[in-house]
């Protein structure tokens, strides 16, 4: 490939193929409760919003319940979100190219990450996300 041939090539940003829609969840709820009001499964993520300005946002996989819940024979109804919960998170500019965003999941053994803009989550960003919506639908 020439440097011609790079300059020429579109590039696709985290926004253009994140997913909008995600669960935000207490940190304090059950991961029952925290399951109970999850309305976009496909996501596979919770968000774990911050207690307060100075805190971080925290992410619960669906994986993340089966290791810690099921495989351990623990009760949903008995084990809190923080508990299972990875925090602080490594985020994702939605300004960033898909080709960085990969690497960066590739170099820190990430699956799917929060997208954040202005200190708000905006989206999830998966590899799944990156492949089907970033390189299957390009022209």
């Amino acid at each position: 490939m020439t440097k011609a041939d790079t300059s020429e090539q579109k590039i696709v940003r985290v926004r253009d193929v994140m997913k909008p829609d995600f669960d935000m969840v207490d940190g304090m709820m059950t991961v029952r409760e925290a399951l109970d009001t999850m309305k976009h499964v496909e996501t596979k993520t919770l968000i774990v919003n911050k207690r307060h300005d100075d805190d971080e946002y925290g992410v619960v996989l669906l994986s993340d319940i089966a290791k810690s819940v099921i495989a351990k024979d623990r009760s949903a109804e008995r084990v809190n979100v923080y508990e299972v919960m990875a925090k602080p998170v490594i985020s994702i500019n939605p300004e960033m190219d898909i080709r960085y965003c990969a690497r960066l999941f590739e170099n820190f053994g990430l699956s799917r990450a929060p997208v954040i803009e202005h200190g708000k989550v905006i989206g999830i960003i998966s590899f799944t996300d990156m492949v089907i919506n970033g390189l299957l639908n390009q022209d």
